[in-house]
């Protein structure tokens, strides 16, 4: 498998026709000045001379703001900055992440002209009250038009949702999951809700307007789309936002995060909550006392299978009184496990009994 390389760009608020509640592109992204070419081509430069041999698929990505809102002048100018490595071999795509409503044919023919490959959408939820609450600027409807025009036009298709937002429900997160799985993206990224310094959710969550999701909370219904998205062959990229100097334990001073479900290894989490949900649905299928399980998985997934700081193993113990063996076969698919039941409670008991007897 080839290895894929990110040279991430950020563009914060440029293009952005508002403020959503919970934005603060500048913060979270730690970068103060806006975009140039020359800043671009540095950026990427610097990204190349550091690039790991085995990294064989290297991608310009432009995050943050609307890339397709900005100055049409402008993105030209980042467009063929990055066009340029392309056609030097020097990387093998380019993709970037906009609002669904500003997408048109014009838009793709000129992001084709300079082999875009990916646009992300920024879509946050299928519920139009909630997007009009969060000061979207958009509705759904959008994005089921920009969604079909990406696809037609032959870009890879990917989705950015949201949980957590003010008056969302968990019914309206899973609806969202449902709505962006009929639109066919090959990628989603999931994203909990922070409140960040500096925005109108900060100033609602210190009014007691607006209560975060619980990190708990946040990890279980991440599980429940993770899962919906994977029955459907649709990749999940990112769970949560990546942590930076600037997105970090809302404890720290130097962190922009007031509040909400931050982990710095949210994905782990959800993954590893996932696992533990998979090996009691297999041991409560027994109408036996288990006392040890065996769970058999690529060695990709050990970790989540153990958990982070080994928590399936510490609550299987705890709460079921269940030994967790974990072991890894590169010839197991990634993502999927032999559980097998290895020791039963009789068996033990008639263990004990045995040396007894002796």
């Amino acid at each position: 498998m080839k290895k894929q390389y990110i040279i991430p760009i950020f563009v914060p608020h440029l293009g952005c026709p508002n403020d959503c509640i919970f934005c603060n592109q500048k913060s979270i992204s730690g970068q103060k000045k806006q975009m140039t070419k020359e800043e671009a081509k540095k950026i990427i430069d610097d990204y190349l001379t550091n690039t790991k041999p085995e990294a064989k698929q290297t991608e310009i990505a432009f995050f943050g703001g609307s890339f397709t809102a900005i100055d049409e002048k402008l993105q030209e100018e980042l467009l063929q900055v990055a066009y340029e490595y392309i056609k030097e071999n020097k990387v093998s795509s380019i993709r970037i992440s906009t609002r669904p409503d500003c997408i048109d044919k014009k838009t793709l023919k000129r992001l084709k002209k300079y082999k875009v490959k990916t646009i992300e959408l920024g879509v946050q939820s299928a519920n139009d009250y909630i997007l009009k609450r969060s000061n979207r600027g958009h509705n759904f409807e959008d994005v089921k038009k920009a969604s079909k025009l990406i696809r037609r036009y032959g870009f890879i298709l990917g989705h950015q949702m949201m949980i957590g937002l003010p008056e969302s429900t968990k019914e309206d997160e899973i609806n969202t999951a449902k709505q962006l799985i009929k639109l066919k993206p090959k990628i989603v990224r999931i994203y909990p809700v922070l409140v960040i310094k500096g925005t109108k959710l900060e100033q609602e969550y210190k009014e007691g307007i607006y209560k975060p999701l619980p990190l708990v909370k946040a990890i279980e219904i991440c599980g429940q789309l993770v899962r919906m998205f994977a029955d459907k062959k649709i990749e999940v990229i990112r769970v949560g936002l990546q942590s930076t100097e600037e997105i970090s334990d809302p404890k720290n001073k130097e962190s922009e995060v007031v509040a909400g479900p931050y982990h710095p290894a949210l994905r782990q989490l959800v993954e590893s909550s996932m696992w533990h949900e998979a090996i009691l649905e297999k041991i409560k299928k027994l109408n036996v006392k288990v006392q040890e399980v065996e769970v058999t998985v690529n060695p990709m997934d050990v970790n989540n299978v153990i958990g982070h700081k080994k928590e399936n193993i510490k609550n299987l113990k705890e709460y079921y009184d269940v030994d967790l063996i974990v072991k890894s076969d590169e010839k197991v698919k990634q993502g999927k496990s032999k559980i097998e039941i290895t020791k039963l409670y009789k068996d033990f008991l008639e263990e004990k009994e045995t040396i007894k007897s002796k």
